[in-house]
């Protein structure tokens, strides 16, 4: 049996595609504000404005691997994931929060945005699980698309970037 050529090939010289020739800033933001419409609520609102992060963040990430391979990482401090939290559990939100609580809101925000970002990068492509913890390094700042954005008042940060220990390399 003969497979059709694709015509889709790489020298295993050739640099896999940068995100930033993917995707830019205008649709990672808009991939999360569509997010934040749907699961934080119609009356929480983004805006495009630059903060630093407070000292202790959290960090929630999934990873995509495909013709691009990297991950789609939400940060915000502590008490915005706290707030974040308590925006998506509503009124099934306890009074002291888990930290599964957390981890389970972040991962599913980072999962909404991280979907769609993979929508629309080329060829087929597959979403890893969410994972929280420590930011996760950035690779090639050339490889990364950032977005930051306020909420509430309080700065947040999606990053789609690829891995910084190792080369972004799958063939097609």
């Amino acid at each position: 049996m003969s497979h059709p050529d694709t015509g889709l090939r790489r020298r295993a010289t050739d640099r896999p595609p940068a995100i930033t020739d993917l995707v830019d800033e205008a649709t990672v933001q808009g991939i999360t504000e569509q997010a934040w419409l749907a699961l934080v609520g119609e009356d929480e609102v983004l805006v495009p404005l630059p903060a630093p992060l407070p000292a202790e963040t959290r960090s929630s990430w999934v990873e995509i691997v495909g013709p691009w391979t990297g991950s789609v990482v939400l940060t915000c401090g502590r008490e915005t994931a706290l707030a974040l939290t308590r925006a998506l559990l509503r009124e099934h939100a306890s009074e002291v929060l888990e930290e599964e609580d957390v981890d389970d809101a972040l991962g599913e925000l980072a999962n909404v945005v991280g979907g769609n970002v993979k929508a629309v990068l080329p060829g087929p492509s597959v979403l890893g699980l969410p994972e929280t913890g420590t930011t996760p390094p950035p690779g090639r700042e050339a490889d990364t698309c950032r977005v930051h954005v306020l909420w509430r008042g309080e700065p947040l940060t999606v990053s789609v970037q690829s891995h910084a220990e190792r080369e972004n390399e799958v063939p097609l």
